[in-house]
């Protein structure tokens, strides 16, 4: 149990009833990781405003954005959330549990396209040793044909899963998914 006060689906009123439906929509259900920010209905409007850009983001692809979250938990021992995106790459991207493994251990050797691995570990780099990255490094994802505005929007994604981390480590979020 999250020791932060959170609204339940059935007991919702109001902004957050309105964007439960929304959710109970995309999702059959409204998860724990969401529930998380009921009590402050703006930031639950925030984070479902965010999902929503990324989850149609027209070049960051849902594999490369999944294992940005589950290898920037790692870093930050966010066990839902290594655990939740773990069953949504084996469940909704087909990869296999060596697969996950593997890409836990060496990012490098993850599953991806070179363009995609390649934005995977700039994103990395940019959420461990920020003043690291290069021009140089950015030259390369150009290079290989993403736009400056893909290359904010993931490390965006990153830096933003970083504070989910927190929040969900911090309030005790409980696992309610399948893990893989």
């Amino acid at each position: 149990m999250p020791i932060i006060q959170t609204v339940a689906s059935d007991q919702a009123s109001g902004k957050v009833a309105a964007i439960y439906r929304q959710i109970e929509q995309a999702f059959g259900h409204v998860p724990n990781a969401l529930q998380m920010y009921s009590s402050s209905p703006a930031m639950l409007e925030q984070q479902w405003q965010s999902i929503g850009y990324y989850m149609n983001h027209p070049a960051l692809s849902f594999p490369l954005l999944t294992m940005v979250r589950m290898l920037v938990s790692q870093e930050n021992h966010c066990d839902y959330c290594v655990g939740f995106n773990t069953a949504m790459l084996i469940n909704k991207c087909g990869l296999t549990p060596e697969q996950v493994n593997l890409t836990k251990q060496n990012p490098e050797q993850a599953p991806l396209n070179d363009k995609d691995k390649a934005m995977l570990l700039l994103v990395l780099k940019a959420i461990s040793t920020p003043n690291a990255v290069s021009a140089d490094d950015l030259q390369k994802l150009r290079s290989l044909g993403w736009s400056d505005g893909d290359m904010l929007d993931a490390v965006s994604h990153g830096a933003r899963n970083m504070a989910v981390d927190v929040i969900f480590n911090t309030f005790k979020v409980e696992n309610d998914f399948q893990e893989a």
